[in-house]
Formats: C-alpha cells, sequence, structure tokens
C-alpha cells in the first residue's frame, strides 16, 4: 500500500522508515501540511498519515476519495480537526494512536509546573550571562498544596499520581471518577469546587463542544487568586484572551502551556526570523509568569517508537481488512 506522510520532519521520517521497515508499503514523505491546496499530493497513494495539525475537512477529504484514499492514519490521539461525517459518507477510514506514551505528557506536565515555579528557565539565563543573584526566582513547595486535575483518563490519572508523589493533596473533576485514582487518595468534585479550590489546575480533558473554552472569563473568576494554569491537552479547552485578562488582574498567578488554540500556523516551525502575527500569542509571550513548550509533551523517544508501531499496525489492519477497534475512529 502507498501511503503519503503529511507535516513530516527527520525525526519522523526516521521513527516511521524504521517501523514500516519490511511491510511492504510504500511511504512518501511530505513536509507541507495536508490542506486543499497539498491534497493533490496524496494521487497514486490509497492512504494519507496526517498529524495534529492538518485539515481533514470536508473539501480536503473530497479531494482525498477523490485521488483514491481510503484510510486516513492519524499519528496522534486527537480526531477533533477530521470531519468524521464526511468521511463515513466518503467510505474514508479514519485510524488514529489512542495511546502513545502517557507518561510522557504526564512527565512533560510536571516539567513546565517544576520550571515555571522555581523559575528555572530564567535562573539558566542569568547565570550564562555572569548574573548569580536569586531576586525573583522566589517559588513555593508543591508538598502540601492543593493540585486539581481535570479530567482522569490515562494521563490524568498518571499526573494525579505525580501530585501524591510530592506530596500535593489532589482534587478531580471527571464525568466518570476512576475508582483507582480515589483508591489512591484523589477527592473527586464538581469543576467549580476543583476551580476554586486547587493551587495548581491541570487540564487533561478531550475537547468536545462541551469542553470547548471550558476556562472562559467565568471560570477565571472562580479561580483561587494566584493560581497556576496548565494545559498539555487540548489548545481550545482555554479562552486564552480571558487567561490573558487573568494573568493581567493577578487571578491566574502563572500559566504554563504546550497547547494553543490558533497553533497550527506557528507550532512545529521556525518563526524565529519573522513577526508573530497573533497577538494574542505575541501578548503571552511578554509575561514573565508564562511557559510557553510547542506541543512537544508527546516528544520523546518511546512515545515516537509507539506512534510510528501503531500507525503501522493501522495501515497493516486497514490492508487486512480490520483495524484494531480502539484505533478506529467512527462517529
Amino acid at each position: 500500500m502507498q501511503v503519503a506522510v503529511f507535516s513530516t520532519k527527520m525525526y519522523d521520517r526516521r521513527f516511521l522508515s524504521d517501523a514500516f521497515e519490511g511491510a511492504g508499503h510504500g511511504l512518501s514523505f511530505f513536509e507541507a501540511r495536508l490542506s486543499l491546496d497539498t491534497a493533490s499530493l496524496a494521487q497514486g497513494h490509497q492512504a494519507v498519515c496526517a498529524f495534529v495539525n492538518d485539515r481533514l475537512d470536508r473539501t480536503v477529504l473530497d479531494r482525498l476519495a477523490e485521488a483514491g484514499v481510503g484510510l486516513v492514519a492519524m499519528r496522534c490521539a486527537g480526531y477533533n480537526h477530521v470531519d468524521l461525517d464526511a468521511a463515513k459518507k466518503l467510505h474514508i477510514c479514519v485510524a488514529r494512536v489512542p495511546a502513545y506514551s502517557p507518561h510522557a505528557v504526564a512527565e512533560h506536565t510536571l516539567a513546565l509546573i517544576l520550571t515555571l515555579n522555581r523559575k528555572t528557565h530564567r535562573a539558566y539565563n542569568r547565570v550564562r550571562e555572569g548574573n548569580f543573584a536569586i531576586d525573583g526566582l522566589l517559588g513555593f513547595d508543591l508538598c502540601s498544596r492543593t493540585a486539581g486535575v481535570v479530567g482522569t483518563g490515562t494521563i490524568g490519572s498518571i499526573v494525579a499520581r505525580l501530585f501524591a508523589g510530592f506530596g500535593c493533596r489532589v482534587l478531580a473533576h471527571d464525568v466518570k471518577p476512576d475508582p483507582a485514582c480515589q483508591g489512591r487518595g484523589v477527592t473527586y468534585a464538581d469543576l467549580d469546587t476543583v476551580m476554586a479550590h486547587s493551587d495548581i489546575l491541570s487540564l487533561h480533558c478531550p475537547l468536545t463542544p462541551q469542553t470547548h473554552h471550558l476556562i472562559d472569563a467565568q471560570a477565571v473568576s472562580k479561580f483561587r487568586h494566584g493560581m497556576m494554569l496548565v494545559n498539555t491537552s487540548r489548545g481550545a479547552l482555554v479562552d486564552t484572551p480571558a487567561v490573558i485578562d487573568g494573568l493581567k488582574a493577578g487571578r491566574v498567578g502563572s500559566f504554563a502551556l504546550d497547547v494553543y488554540e490558533e497553533e497550527a500556523d506557528f507550532f512545529f516551525e521556525d518563526h524565529s526570523a519573522t513577526v508573530i502575527q497573533d497577538d494574542t500569542l505575541a501578548r503571552l509571550l511578554t509575561f514573565p509568569n508564562v511557559l510557553v513548550t510547542s506541543h512537544q509533551a508527546f516528544f520523546t523517544h518511546e512515545a515516537m517508537e509507539n506512534i510510528a508501531q501503531t500507525t503501522r499496525a493501522n495501515v497493516d489492519g486497514f490492508e487486512r481488512g480490520h483495524i484494531e477497534p480502539a484505533n478506529q475512529v467512527e462517529r
């Protein structure tokens, strides 16, 4: 089977090439993102392999179907940018990688928290310039603080366990509380209670119509004054202008994010020689108490191997006529 792989970097080529070695499939790598303008590159391929910022709306799927594509193999867990209704009507199968390394995302979440709290990123830059002063680098003990976790699926439950390891009191909110988390001492509560009592609030829920802008101006108004907000899940969970207002008012004491609602135009690319045209993102980057990483929480050796292996399994399964149910996305 011929597979057109979009949005590829050198690391994608490396891991996918290794995973597909000897599989009998042909991989065509394209640096370009999948869009209406680039969909023609899929001509002659039976499958496309896409990533988080590729465009897979009805117009693109129509073009892919015309090109003979029968499989969209997402090399990520999220699929909110795929028009599943259109895919079903066009008889295009959509598969994903539901779990690659939850530990990678959970550990990056804690890395952001520790960095933002103890300001090690600022200390590093100071010391390299010969400035050994510690003024302005004051943090707080995580031990005995209240950590809120919104969404206790695989990743959220690991984050809750890591918080507990630091001696935090862990509050959580989920539509389906996890008995295993409860058994480890996690206390479940309604979202308002979690927001009002958390010193740190970490988001790990999926993006759905119900969770879109879950953190908006009303939510920010309920935060414990000076709390830390962390988002390593989906960018659109957060109404960023509302959080910026919270930062300016001091209601939000600090903000760490690995995902951003309008990230598609910036993340994974080098814009160091250009002016950032997104005023909201540019404003975020001016705050000393905001830490932004470029959707790298997943980016570990283990995760990349798992993504590549599962993608190969999805392509193999499509060719055989059976994809693992957990990997297939259906409306």
